[in-house]
């Protein structure tokens, strides 16, 4: 495959995963944390950083509802549920540096 299809099945396969994680809005942040090491805001970080990389200027906020697919805190707010202290005692111990 060329570079440019390989980067178009590239992109494809990120905007279906975004669509996924959209519609399973019953998955929390802190279980794809303490399941795989990212959530919906690393997804978010990444996207901002190549955004600026490429000379693009897109802050927190945009970068999160482009990958939520709506503003976050409108998310937190209807799909956000409290961590239990199990999933937080998993968490800082997978994820010392973050807690």
């Amino acid at each position: 495959m060329d570079k440019t299809t390989t980067t178009e099945l590239e992109a494809a396969a990120f905007r279906r995963l975004m669509t996924h994680l959209q519609n399973r809005t019953d998955v929390q942040n802190i279980d794809m944390m303490n399941l795989a090491g990212f959530c919906r805001n690393c997804m978010s970080r990444w996207y901002r950083e190549a955004a600026n990389e490429a000379g693009h200027d897109l802050d927190e906020n945009a970068a999160r509802a482009i990958v939520y697919g709506m503003e976050y805190a409108d998310w937190k707010a209807k799909f956000q549920t409290e961590a239990t202290a199990e999933q937080k005692a998993k968490y800082n111990k997978l994820h010392p540096q973050k807690s």
